[in-house]
């Protein structure tokens, strides 16, 4: 048996050999990596083709048991009581549609027309379209120029998901028309009015695209270009790329966070046909470069977040080139958990003035404006936050902030005295009868004082209220040009099943501006108070079901006279009402 079994293992063993001894096969092998997604079925488990089978002897089988009951009458003193079932009211859950339109209308032929579309795809992206337009066709009482104006804002963007970042492009554009009617305190005759071409109009495009980055050192990446124009052939492009960087630490030590970098490139070039004195054009560049460093800890109860902004700025036009360096630095601790957190810090900006920018604060601006740069050197704040109850939340905040070439608006002086409509035989244009602003540069301290408060009364009615008082030191002004030195604000929310109603009060103290001895040039004669106003606004609606509603808008409702800016009337007592269909494709 055992010489047959080495016998075998003999010959085994020389098959094997001759095996190994035959010629290699020349196709070459490759590896082929096959990636595909692995959408797991229930038909992918494997299954058990053989089940085993248990055979139990016959003494081992269960015997059947016979059952027999023997009925007898029991005396039984249970009652049964009805009782309802106790539950939560969570209230009717809203529907929510991704799709809406509106259309509203008022007095002063206010017109009101809104529109958002979105729609999203089992392919991992989505898109949608925006649109917007407000106008108000009839004049503020005592006007003598046209004061009417149109807002349209439009917007669309395409988001897509894919494996190692997110991407989204965007659109925008807005039209806006304006009218310089402020006329100063002068009596100007019909015929000058009636040269007055008071118009203005803005024209603003952008596009957009932001980058999110899964899993990796960049965190995200945006770069846009707008273009922005208006009536009297100035023109504005801005450009921006930034970007966020994280890098780890945990290679050194686990208990290391990321240092984060923010950083980014910005390029604005503009320019105005003319300067006010109509004797030079005016051209404006900057470049400038960013880059912030960032670290955040937890120490001692403390969260830190420790920082520098860094700045390179190149002024092409004035040859001026500067390097910024600010302190980045905020700490907060909790003193008494959800009820008390102090919190303080650092900071510094460099911030780069738009033309854009100063028309959405002052509508009416002249096309004349000198751009520059505003550097806030310093920025110390520290404050308390938290809870006095469960239900009341505040923020309280001191600060004192250092500004180089603060932009302040300041009234133009008048090239006619009411009774000419040109000068050396020019036309003048319809922003140089007093009734526009230019931008006056100061340094500037400010201390500021600022309270938060809101209130959840109930799940249906919420209130809430800002309080903001500013002291400033100025440097060369005379006076804190239209700058207010309190502004207040209230809110209150109610919303239930089918009502909705909401109420703003604004609150805005004195401004300053000037007050001119002739027609211009001239020096400064005093200065002009503009009052102090406020302004109760109330919207609510009524939901018919979860596609229909109908709403009304009253605003100023105290029928308040008052001023935004110098001779610029605001209208009266404003209502629009208008419907809203909510839907979905």
């Amino acid at each position: 048996m055992k010489k047959g079994f080495l016998t075998l293992l003999i010959l085994f063993g020389f098959w094997a050999t001759k095996g190994q001894e035959q010629k290699k096969d020349t196709v070459k092998t490759e590896v082929v990596n096959v990636v595909t997604k692995f959408n797991p079925e229930i038909a992918d488990a494997k299954k058990i083709n053989k089940n085993p089978k248990i055979k139990l002897l016959g003494e081992r089988k269960k015997k059947q048991l016979k059952y027999s009951i023997y009925s007898a009458p029991v005396a039984s003193t249970f009652i049964p009581k009805t009782g309802a079932i106790k539950g939560i009211n969570i209230g009717v859950k809203e529907r929510i549609y991704n799709n809406y339109l509106a259309a509203g209308y008022g007095n002063y032929g206010s017109t009101y027309l809104e529109a958002f579309l979105y729609k999203n795809t089992r392919f991992n992206n989505e898109y949608g379209l925006s649109a917007k337009y407000v106008a108000s066709q009839e004049n503020v009482r005592s006007s003598k120029l046209n004061s009417n104006f149109s807002n349209f804002k439009g917007a669309a963007f395409y988001k897509q998901v894919d494996r190692y970042f997110d991407w989204k492009v965007s659109l925008h554009t807005e039209l806006n028309t304006y009218n310089w009617y402020g006329l100063p305190d002068v009596i100007f005759n019909t015929a000058v009015l009636n040269t007055i071409k008071e118009t203005q109009k803005y024209n603003y495009f952008k596009v957009a695209t932001d980058f999110k980055f899964h899993d990796s050192y960049i965190n995200y990446g945006k770069v846009s270009f707008s273009y922005f124009t208006d009536l009297f052939n100035s023109k504005e492009m801005l450009a921006n790329f930034d970007a966020k960087l994280d890098f780890p630490l945990r290679f050194l030590s686990n208990n290391l966070n990321d240092i984060s970098i923010k950083t980014g490139l910005e390029y604005l070039s503009g320019s105005f046909k003319t300067n006010y004195e109509n004797t030079n054009n005016i051209n404006y560049t900057t470049l400038t470069v960013k880059l912030f460093p960032e670290y955040k800890i937890n120490y001692a109860g403390f969260s830190i977040k420790t920082g520098l902004k860094m700045y390179g700025s190149i002024d092409t036009e004035n040859e001026s080139n500067n390097v910024f360096l600010f302190p980045d630095v905020f700490a907060q601790k909790s003193v008494l958990k959800n009820y008390i957190t102090a919190y303080a810090g650092v900071t510094g900006n460099l911030h780069t003035n738009t033309y854009k920018q100063f028309t959405e604060e002052n509508q009416y601006v002249s096309p004349t404006l000198f751009i520059t740069q505003t550097a806030e050197t310093s920025n110390l704040f520290i404050g308390l936050q938290g809870k006095i109850t469960n239900d009341i939340s505040y923020n309280l905040k001191a600060s004192s902030i250092k500004e180089e070439d603060k932009p302040l608006f300041l009234r133009n002086n008048s090239k006619s005295d009411g009774t000419n409509a040109s000068v050396n035989g020019k036309t003048l244009n319809g922003y140089e009868y007093g009734n526009s602003f230019s931008i006056y540069y100061d340094d500037v301290k400010t201390t500021s004082f600022y309270g938060e408060i809101e209130y959840d009364f109930s799940r249906k009615l919420t209130f809430g209220t800002q309080v903001q008082f500013d002291n400033y030191t100025m440097t060369n002004a005379i006076e804190k040009w239209n700058l207010p030195s309190l502004q207040a604000s209230f809110l209150g929310k109610y919303k239930e099943e089918k009502w909705f109603a909401t109420t703003n009060i604004f609150y805005v103290s004195e401004r300053k501006d000037a007050l001119y001895n002739a027609q211009f040039p001239s020096s400064l004669k005093g200065v002009e108070t503009v009052g102090s106003f406020i302004d109760v606004n109330v919207n609510g609606g009524y939901h018919f079901n979860d596609k229909f509603s109908a709403f009304l808008r009253a605003n100023n409702i105290l029928n308040t006279k008052y001023q935004r800016f110098a001779n610029f009337d605001t209208q009266g007592f404003q209502i629009l009402g208008g419907v809203t269909y909510k839907f979905d494709f």
